[in-house]
């Protein structure tokens, strides 16, 4: 069970979540981002020393092992960078979530903040967060506005109704690569302008 599916379905939802345990999930999440940076550090130190043994040594023999070797810490260093990016995504959202906790605990909102976020913006967050070319500094811009519309969802920017900021959202998103086409952004933009329609009515 990946991060995303536990923050989803555990038996403890986003809406009720103490502070305490989402600052413990951050803080392992944190743990093992350090873990990753170290190891990455590593690698590139182990790199920078197969390229400076490569260059002592003329049998090609030899350095065709020292550049297999290279290759294989590059593959890894790839892979460990992925893997960093998604905790650094991971690690964001809990953090976000815990300060509206505390937010809406200090403001005393009583239902809880959290419980505001819609579906749709659940499903965005998890592709943003599997997204490889979503940095973290681009998924913190993209989060920041996801979780505003999620908590002020019924103030409205002037002179654009709630269809047209969804529908800009939509674009947004196949500008990052996370609706591929057209077909997909109608249906899109359909289903939220439905969940919009029904958390009004209801």
């Amino acid at each position: 069970m990946n991060f995303f599916t536990w923050l989803t379905t555990k038996r403890k939802t986003l809406a009720t979540m103490s502070v305490a345990e989402l600052r413990a999930q951050e803080m392992l999440l944190e743990n093992e981002r350090n873990r990753m940076q170290a190891k990455i550090a590593k690698l590139a130190k182990d790199k920078q020393k197969i390229v400076e043994r490569g260059a002592k040594e003329k049998t090609p023999e030899l350095r065709r092992t020292f550049a297999q070797q290279f290759d294989l810490l590059h593959t890894e260093q790839m892979m460990l960078s992925r893997h960093l990016n998604i905790r650094s995504k991971e690690a964001l959202t809990v953090s976000r979530l815990r300060m509206l906790r505390e937010t809406s605990q200090q403001a005393r909102v009583g239902a809880g903040v959290i419980a505001t976020i819609r579906e749709s913006d659940l499903a965005t967050i998890e592709r943003l967060i599997e997204n490889d070319r979503i940095t973290t500094e681009m998924y913190q811009e993209r989060l920041d506005e996801i979780l505003e519309i999620g908590l002020t969802a019924d103030k409205e920017s002037a002179g654009v109704s709630p269809a047209a900021q969804e529908l800009m959202k939509i674009w947004d998103d196949m500008d990052h690569g996370l609706i591929k086409d057209t077909g997909e952004a109608y249906d899109e933009a359909e289903k939220r302008v439905r969940e919009r329609k029904q958390a009004a009515e209801g």
